[in-house]
């Protein structure tokens, strides 16, 4: 355990030591480098891509270890056990929080779905969990503090989690049970995820240590493809362009950007810095945010897998309200802000 510790130590100080260079390092290779001129269009994309690449890589991977070991006290099972039984808003909110510490994404919707309609969880509870688990989790707030900011961070926090818990009540009360797939309804008691109940402290470390290993390992090559996104926009876009599509005065913005996000597919940690990007070329936060939010929990490949659960009503009426949401989130944002 003291090794692990020790290195976790090391790997923290190493961190901030890196970060400290990591701007004049960008303008170095920019610069010196490739010998790109200040200030044109490819030198500001190239510096832009440098300086955000090592700073969310070397942020998500702190991250996914920190929460790795408060994930490791939260296991399928034990989820369920906590939801089971809930109602109403108590439920719903109780679901939508505990979706941003459980280490579950949109991929594990069908899973997810049967083992907690299985276990007694309301319909209700079970989307406000679904909803929360991708879109408000710790690597999208951790990393819009780090770059927007804590005000970003925690307005995107709670307008998420009322997201959630609205959506999962509104889904609740309609009692939509029926249009639940009759096998899912079949099954009884499902798997949980292999890992004890009680765990050492160091067992807990190896456990975040695997989890940076699985996360990371699986989400770089997005991180990447999200920062090279933003770039090109950072170096390309007029900000003149951006601000007359995506800018505060234009109504159809914000439903625009969720339309353009559905369709697209990426995690939390490959769209932060488009979002970061759009934000600087003038586009408006409540947006950007809408925008954000579509793509991350109403992507078209989380309504695929969605449909193997859910019969199409019940499926266009979860797309339908947690849409409504996210365009009250991004009018009420633009109108505050």
């Amino acid at each position: 355990m003291l090794v692990k510790l020790l290195l976790g130590l090391a790997a923290l100080g190493a961190w901030a030591f890196v970060y400290s260079w990591l701007l004049p390092l960008s303008r170095f290779f920019t610069y010196q480098v490739f010998g790109l001129t200040p200030g044109s269009h490819l030198a500001d994309a190239v510096e832009f891509f440098l300086y955000d690449s090592p700073k969310v890589l070397m942020l998500l991977t702190l991250v996914v270890f920190f929460v790795g070991i408060l994930r490791s006290f939260f296991t399928p099972e034990r989820t369920r056990r906590i939801l089971a039984g809930r109602r109403e808003i108590a439920g719903n909110g109780l679901a939508a929080m505990l979706g941003i510490v459980t280490p579950f994404c949109s991929c594990s919707a069908v899973p997810l779905f049967i083992g907690f309609v299985s276990a007694g969880v309301p319909l209700g509870v079970t989307f406000s969990f679904l909803i929360s688990a991708p879109m408000v989790n710790e690597i999208a707030v951790v990393l819009l503090y780090g770059l927007l900011g804590w005000k970003v961070a925690a307005l995107y926090m709670a307008m998420g989690l009322a997201v959630a818990i609205v959506a999962g009540w509104t889904l609740g009360r309609l009692k939509l049970e029926g249009y639940i797939e009759d096998w899912v309804l079949a099954v009884r008691g499902g798997e949980g995820e292999a890992m004890p109940e009680s765990m050492t402290a160091s067992a807990r470390i190896g456990y975040a240590f695997g989890a940076v290993r699985e996360i990371v390992g699986r989400t770089w090559k997005w991180v990447l493809a999200g920062i090279a996104v933003g770039a090109g926009i950072h170096g390309y876009v007029p900000e003149g362009f951006m601000a007359s599509i995506m800018g505060q005065g234009n109504w159809w913005s914000v439903p625009l950007a969720v339309l353009i996000g559905i369709p697209m597919y990426s995690n939390a940690a490959g769209i932060v810095p488009v979002v970061q990007a759009l934000l600087a070329k003038g586009a408006a936060l409540g947006t950007v945010l809408a925008f954000m939010m579509s793509v991350i929990a109403l992507s078209l490949p989380e309504m695929v897998i969605l449909r193997k659960v859910l019969k199409v009503p019940l499926l266009v009426a979860f797309a339908a309200i947690v849409g409504c949401g996210i365009l009250l989130v991004g009018y009420v944002f633009n109108a505050l802000l």
